[in-house]
């Protein structure tokens, strides 16, 4: 719940009174209640919408969320644009001039490497020619329909009139926006496929900590999936059936893709279309001493890289990490409806308005001229329904996590870049960056044959390293190597044809045949319809690589032997139909054992904590003839155990404590359930103990690159191998501070660290239990450090909750705020506190099922979210329920701003009305949209 809540009228008194304040010291302007309430939109009535056939019906709930009515497709995409500009049109402007790299137009000089970096990936660009070259006439009509909808909300309206956020920009830019397109709603895919880009991260971290760790000690940081504990998404007859029909070589297979219980599938997909590779190159770059193959040059780029990527507005989650979610479906044989239930919570970065917009889209006669009856979460920007439900079917996304991302090093000279002993130029484009209230800037980005020269976007990375990152094999080094970015979604794909094909979809195999072109991100979809069917689909352009390169570290970019050869052909990606066991659970885990699958997909998995525990909670509903319900659903949804504390509690209990001060502490974890409530004093202390453990045993031995920014350390020099004295006969140190965003630095306390963590506790002796930044092999004290995170947990969570343990909290140490995601973060003090909202004390944890994540890194603080959750109900869909993390409007003020994030913390949710009587009932405010 909000630490402080006001009633809304007396908030419009008190933002009046203060702006009137604000006038008198510098801003020069006098903003009134009528000035917050100017951009609020029109929701009854009748608008004049120019381009539409015939009207349209706009009916909205008491939370305003919209459910619209038309008699053509194009009128009915043509009223969602209008009506999301109406509510969100701030947020679709900054997130176009984000996927364009065109911030510092609205923003200034603050945000001109943030756009040259993303100029360099060229997230627009490669939007323009997937709309110029590979989606369907349909889809493109969809397109400019939406397009044309946000334009004529957009006309006659500037400043204040259109959101409070364009009336404070007002104060120091003449920024006016500009006409939507068709391209700006393509390019918002390359966003969310960045965001979900998979283990870019790790690559870069793994190469990272070689400056530091050696490759035994890296390796122990991401240890093997655990197959036989924590089960794999597909289980059942995979691909067992096929006979070897597979090649790993990217070749279709003969009768079909991956088959559950033995039935092969006859899909009708392109198979994986061939990359340039070149010819093999004998004697390339090992990459088996990953510890050994980066030097300090690359290190120096590697952390400039990765300092580039913590600058990006991360939209989804921060950096990557942690962004994961649930879903799961159970068969009609187990629930208590006779029909299947669908359960979706995807886990992204909060944020204010909620990343997520609920809408409703019905054609008025369903038929082919106009096939949507379909309601369910939206983007702002982009036409269509995301995640949802219509008529017949259901369908839910998590995270895949493939590795579609390589890095590339790249020798460079005069114009030209190193392949199989060949010098071949590299392209070059010129790009201007316009910034408001400054001169235009330009820059040039480089490009080889696998994509964007990512390192020429820091200035770090201008005079390139000093040592080879590779073997003895790798040419002469120079001033050291450029790094490449190939990256599936830089390539256009038809992925916006797949989203409005998943909406009109009426059973499985118009379900499969829209997955097949869901390119990026690679999501896993799990299926149900109401004929009693569940399934689910892995799509995705997933890269097959040479035989030897696994994707795990920056490949020799000179060497053919480690390109891209294929892509996974889309009928043999992993799918099941009506499996055995009668449910599907998909929250980032395996999707399938590596030893029954021919394809690697990735090997940095999600190490599948809240997938068993989703798994291990249906089983305890159906064991003995039981069923599911929707409000068990709902409850699982809810669960907040913590799966390391399970495994630590029993030595933290055993440790013999003698301080009376923290043996008090310890005494909370006696008799606990391991349940992370918001009141909960022993899930408080728990996680204490989880972060500083971390931090002795694993932090202070990280390099700084991994580390929270302005921490600090006394370190021995990385370049020494052995001890050196310093003029007092001491081992020298330096001091080393870390340069890591704290909401993605290292360890960050995720399901990966656990796995570390479960393996090393049979190991007392292990050099990981040495605390501090030394790493003695043999010479640590598992319980000697379990003693002192005890201890340091206790006079941290002293200081920040209080001596008193009686009034300890986890909701006071696990909050979150919400805030805008532009001007909440950057702009006057004055606008913050008039955008942003919070804070709420939440229960649940990283790597729970309720994944209010946070990283023990960085704090205790909420960093990612369930963005929102649905249960849909294929019995009867006006049974089903939905919640949003804010609300539907993104004007500060309005009612509908945070209206559901009460009912989202306590873990409510709201009817979702779909049927024309229930939607009916359910009306509050009718708008016509006539032509």
């Amino acid at each position: 719940m909000p630490a402080k809540k006001t009633p809304r009228r007396a908030r419009l008194l008190v933002i009046a009174v203060v702006l009137l304040l604000v006038a008198g010291v510098g801003y020069g302007a006098y903003w009134s209640v009528g000035t917050v309430r100017a951009s609020f939109p029109q929701t009854t009535g009748s608008v004049q919408l120019d381009g539409l056939s015939a009207p349209v019906t706009v009916k909205r709930d008491e939370h305003g969320i919209p459910q619209l009515y038309a008699d053509s497709a194009e009128d009915l995409f043509r009223a969602q644009g209008y009506v999301h500009a109406q509510d969100r049109f701030w947020e679709m402007d900054v997130r176009r001039h984000l996927t364009a790299g065109r911030l510092s137009e609205m923003f200034g000089e603050s945000q001109v490497e943030t756009d040259a970096f993303l100029r360099t990936l060229g997230w627009r660009k490669v939007a323009q020619e997937e709309y110029d070259t590979k989606l369907s006439e349909t889809t493109k009509k969809y397109l400019l329909a939406y397009a044309e909808g946000v334009n004529a909300y957009l006309g006659g309206r500037s400043g204040a009139e259109l959101s409070l956020e364009y009336a404070a920009l007002g104060f120091v830019s003449d920024y006016k926006p500009h006409k939507w397109s068709p391209v700006d709603s393509v390019a918002w895919l390359k966003a969310m496929a960045w965001d979900l880009r998979g283990n870019m991260q790790d690559e870069i971290d793994r190469a990272l900590l070689s400056s530091r760790l050696t490759n035994k000690q890296i390796e122990a940081l991401y240890p093997d999936y655990p197959y036989d504990r924590n089960k794999p998404i597909v289980r059942d007859g995979a691909v067992s059936a096929l006979d070897g029909a597979y090649d790993p070589k990217g070749t279709a297979p003969q009768d079909g893709g991956a088959a559950q219980n033995g039935t092969a599938d006859p899909g009708t997909a392109d198979p994986g279309t061939a990359v340039p590779g070149g010819t093999a190159s004998p004697g390339g770059a090992a990459q088996d001493a990953p510890a050994d193959q980066t030097g300090q040059g690359v290190q120096t780029q590697l952390a400039a890289l990765a300092a580039s990527l913590d600058s990006i507005p991360a939209l989804l989650g921060p950096s990557g990490d942690g962004i994961g979610s649930n879903s799961w479906v159970v068969s009609g044989e187990y629930t208590t409806t006779g029909k299947p239930l669908l359960a979706n919570d995807p886990h992204l970065a909060p944020q204010l308005p909620s990343l997520w917009y609920q809408m409703g889209l019905h054609c008025n006669s369903v038929g082919e001229a106009c096939p949507f009856d379909v309601a369910g979460f939206t983007f702002s920007g982009m036409p269509g329904v995301i995640i949802g439900h219509n008529q017949d079917i259901s369908w839910g996304f998590t995270n895949l996590g493939a590795d579609v991302t390589d890095l590339y090093l790249e020798k460079i000279e005069n114009g030209t870049y190193l392949y199989d002993g060949k010098k071949v130029p590299y392209d070059t484009r010129e790009e201007v960056i316009k910034v408001a209230g400054g001169e235009d800037r330009k820059i040039t980005v480089r490009s080889t044959r696998h994509g964007p020269l990512v390192s020429d976007r820091s200035g770090e990375l201008a005079g390139v390293g000093d040592h080879a990152p590779v073997g003895d094999v790798a040419p002469d080094r120079g001033k050291g190597y450029a790094v490449a970015l190939r990256w599936t979604a830089l390539e256009p794909s038809r992925t916006m044809d797949a989203v409005f094909e998943l909406n009109a979809a009426g059973d499985f195999d118009g379900f499969r045949k829209a997955a097949r072109k869901f390119a990026v991100p690679s999501q896993n979809l799990v299926y149900a319809d109401t004929e009693g069917n569940i399934g689910y689909q892995a799509p995705g352009r997933i890269p097959v690589r040479a035989e030897g390169h696994d994707g795990r570290y920056p490949a020799p970019g000179w060497d053919s032997d480690y390109e891209w050869e294929s892509y996974i052909p889309q009928e043999a990606l992993p799918w099941e139909y009506n499996p055995e066991r009668g449910y599907i659970v998909t929250a980032n885990q395996a999707v399938i054992d590596a030893g029954k699958y021919p394809y690697p997909l990735t090997e940095d998995w999600g190490y599948g904590a809240r997938s068993q525990r989703i798994d291990d909670l249906i089983q305890s509903k159906i064991k003995d003839g039981g069923k599911v319900s929707t409000d068990d659903m709902r409850t699982m949804q809810l669960d907040n155990s913590s799966e390391i504390a399970k495994i630590l509690v029993p030595y933290l209990l055993k440790i013999d404590v003698k301080d009376p001060y923290v043996r008090q502490a310890q005494e909370l974890l006696e008799g606990w359930d391991y349940t992370q409530d918001a009141d909960s004093a022993p899930a408080a202390y728990f996680n204490g103990v989880w972060r500083n453990l971390l931090k002795l045993g694993f932090g202070n031995k990280l390099p700084k690159e991994v580390r929270v920014e302005g921490e600090c350390l006394r370190v021995r020099p990385a370049d020494e191998s052995g001890p050196i004295e310093d003029l007092s006969g001491n081992p020298r140190t330096v001091r080393e501070c870390g340069t890591r965003a704290p909401e993605s630095a290292q360890p960050d306390g995720g399901d990966r660290w656990y796995e570390v963590v479960r393996t090393l506790l049979d190991e007392p002796d292990s050099g990981w239990w040495t605390p501090g930044s030394r790493f003695e092999e043999g010479e640590g004290d598992r319980d000697a450090l379990l003693a002192r995170a005890m201890k340091d947990a206790r006079w941290e969570l002293t200081t920040k909750l209080g001596k008193d343990i009686e009034t300890w909290s986890w909701g006071r140490l696990h909050r979150l705020m919400l805030q805008n995601q532009t001007l909440g973060t950057e702009g006057p003090g004055f606008v913050q506190h008039l955008l942003n909202r919070g804070p709420w004390d939440l229960g649940g944890g990283e790597a729970a099922v309720n994944a209010t994540g946070w990283n023990a890194a960085g704090g205790y603080e909420v960093v990612w979210v369930p963005s929102m959750r649905m249960v849909v109900n294929l019995a009867d869909l006006d049974e089903s329920s939905w919640i949003n993390l804010a609300g539907a409007s993104g004007h500060a003020y309005h009612a509908n701003y945070v209206d559901q994030t009460d009912i989202w913390a306590e873990g409510g949710q709201l009817d979702w009305a779909f049927s024309p009587d229930a939607v009916e009932d359910a009306t509050e405010d009718t708008m016509a949209l006539t032509p």
